[in-house]
């Protein structure tokens, strides 16, 4: 897998430039549809084609639970379940953290969430996210971050920045052991 970022344009500390993986380019800044389950509503993909569309964003948390990742592993990852050729971006699911405060569980191990859709058990490791996204077959893919609020104390914020660094640290080391699962074609 390629992957490279190539900085175009600076001024002050904004920045431009060009995102290159094996699926595509990605001009930053760009515009990023969400298609939580892999596919942004009521839009196909040829259509969001049409229109320009470099890349989309898709849910780890949501897609390890709806279609799953047995039907992920079984179609060969998200951009042939859902027809999409082109740069796939996966947040870690850390959003949820967050949104999902009342069905989970944070420690220093990884986060453990009752599903809001069956109340099933889920428990997500930094290396456990990591593994997901490679099933999934994101080109871009995000460490498991702690999404706290932004009400928080200093002393909250420092601690889950801490806590979220560590998971990186780990998260990274998975990565870089971790074979890629699918060719590109």
């Amino acid at each position: 897998m390629s992957f490279r970022f190539e900085l175009e344009h600076t001024e002050g500390s904004a920045r431009s430039g060009v995102i290159h993986t094996d699926r595509g380019v990605v001009e930053t800044p760009a515009f990023i549809p969400i298609g939580t389950q892999g596919t942004v509503k009521s839009i196909e993909p040829r259509e969001l084609e049409e229109i320009g569309v470099q890349i989309i964003l898709g849910n780890t948390y949501h897609l390890s639970l709806r279609p799953g990742e047995g039907v992920l592993r079984k179609a060969g990852g998200l951009h042939r379940f859902s027809g999409w050729n082109r740069p796939i971006l996966t947040d870690s699911g850390g959003f949820q953290i967050f949104s999902l405060a009342g069905l989970r569980e944070v420690t220093e191990d990884g986060v453990r969430f009752q599903s809001h859709l069956d109340g099933s058990t889920h428990f997500f490791s930094p290396e456990r996210v990591i593994e997901l996204q490679r099933v999934i077959g994101a080109d871009i893919i995000m460490v498991l971050d702690e999404c706290i609020s932004y009400s928080s104390g200093y002393g909250e914020v420092e601690r889950s920045v801490n806590h979220t660094l560590r998971w990186a640290e780990r998260s990274k080391k998975t990565f870089l052991d971790l074979p890629a699962i699918y060719e590109h074609s």
